[in-house]
């Protein structure tokens, strides 16, 4: 267990030397990590969160009840909520952000709860899109969730407080079109704190 311990931390340290040696070199860089959620071990989530990035991203995935079905068996729900939380504790300023697929078979009431969820541990950006099956050996399609869909969870996401929310279809957790809006956030909340 030790020497797993060293390595995941050693993996943390890794990704935190990176952001701080980018931050050295451009300081006005926003840097966005999108991190594992190292199996649960806090005190890498907190080197990584630490160390200078401004948008720390990990991916819930899918709702609680499709995880195990969805997701490698090492991760679940409440280990990927501690993980966001942990990362908003670790410091002032960093956003957290998160990716849901749609389309595994989540219920409406599913999706909700996962949102209050999220809302409740301080996540400030949230996507959704449509899962699509990578191979036959992957998951099955359940559902293809339509534009109308997407935007009412847009506007779900919206009304709860969310700082940033994208949904749709083609949308993926790496989703660019967010980023003047959370580039406007972060340079809000740099100048308030320089204040």
């Amino acid at each position: 267990k030790q020497w797993y311990q060293r390595r995941v931390r050693g993996g943390a340290r890794h990704l935190a030397d990176c952001v701080t040696a980018l931050k050295e070199e451009c300081p006005s860089l926003l840097i966005e990590v999108l991190s594992p959620d190292f199996r649960g071990d806090l005190a890498a989530v907190e080197t990584l969160a630490t160390s200078g990035l401004n948008v720390f991203a990990h991916n819930v995935e899918t709702v609680n009840r499709l995880q195990r079905f969805v997701r490698d068996p090492r991760a679940n729900y409440i280990q990927s909520m501690s993980v966001l939380v942990r990362a908003k504790e670790a410091t002032d300023g960093v956003l957290t952000k998160t990716s849901l697929m749609l389309g595994l078979g989540e219920t409406d009431d599913e999706i909700l709860e996962t949102l209050h969820d999220l809302r409740a541990n301080g996540v400030d950006v949230v996507t959704f899109g449509q899962y699509m099956q990578p191979t036959v050996r992957h998951l099955k399609v359940k559902e293809y969730v339509t534009p109308e869909k997407f935007a009412e969870w847009q506007r779900i996401g919206d009304e709860m407080g969310f700082a940033y929310v994208a949904s749709g279809p083609l949308v993926r957790s790496s989703y660019k079109a967010g980023e003047l809006y959370i580039k406007n956030i972060l340079k809000k909340r740099s100048a308030r704190n320089e204040a």
